[in-house]
C-alpha cells in the first residue's frame, strides 16, 4: 500500500524564494530522465538468462552448450559427493539409473570442469576409502560390551561413617 502510494505520489522540492516555470520544467524532465532509467535498469534485469551453477538438471546443463560429460557411480550415498562438489564449484547433474538393482548414478558435469571435478573425485574416493578402514561404532561398542560381561566385578559393599 505504501510503495503504491510512493510510486503514484510526485513529490518536487525545490529551495528558492521564487519558482518558475523553467524550474518546474526542469525537475519534471530530471524526475522522467530518472524514471526511463530505472525502468530501462528493470528491463534488462529480466531480459538477461539466469544461468545456474552447482547442482542442476541435466537439460540446464546441456543447454549452456558446452559440452557434457559423465561418470557412473555404485555408492548410494551420493550426498558425500554431492557436498564435496558444490565445494569445487563443478557445474552437474545427477541423474538416478533405476534399471540395475543396487541403483547407479550417472554423474553429468561440464567438460570444461574436468579437472575440478577429478580433483572432486579423488577427495570423495578417499573420504570413501578412510571411512570403511575405520571400525564401525557399533563394532566397537559390541566389543566392549563383551569385555565388561567377562570382567570380574567385586561386589562387596563397604559402609563406612567417618565422623
Amino acid at each position: 500500500m505504501q510503495e503504491e502510494v510512493e510510486n503514484k505520489t510526485l513529490t518536487l522540492m525545490v529551495n528558492g524564494t521564487r519558482f518558475t516555470g523553467r524550474m518546474f520544467k526542469a525537475a519534471i524532465a530530471k524526475y522522467m530522465a530518472h524514471r526511463r532509467e530505472v525502468k530501462h535498469q528493470k528491463q534488462q534485469k529480466r531480459d538477461s538468462p539466469v544461468i545456474p551453477h552447482g547442482k542442476q538438471t541435466v537439460k540446464q546443463l546441456i543447454g549452456q552448450n558446452q559440452g557434457v560429460s559423465n561418470i557412473e557411480i555404485n555408492d548410494p550415498s551420493i550426498r558425500e559427493f554431492d557436498r564435496i562438489a558444490r565445494k569445487y564449484g563443478v557445474d552437474y547433474a545427477i541423474k538416478r539409473d533405476r534399471s540395475s538393482d543396487p541403483p547407479k548414478f550417472l554423474i553429468f558435469f561440464k567438460s570444461r570442469d574436468a579437472d575440478a571435478l577429478t580433483s572432486a573425485f579423488n577427495e570423495y574416493a578417499g573420504k570413501k576409502v578412510r571411512k570403511a578402514s575405520r571400525p564401525s561404532v557399533l563394532q566397537r561398542l559390541a566389543s566392549f560390551k563383551e569385555r565388561v560381561k567377562n570382567t570380574v566385578v567385586n561386589r562387596e559393599k563397604r559402609k563406612e561413617r567417618e565422623r
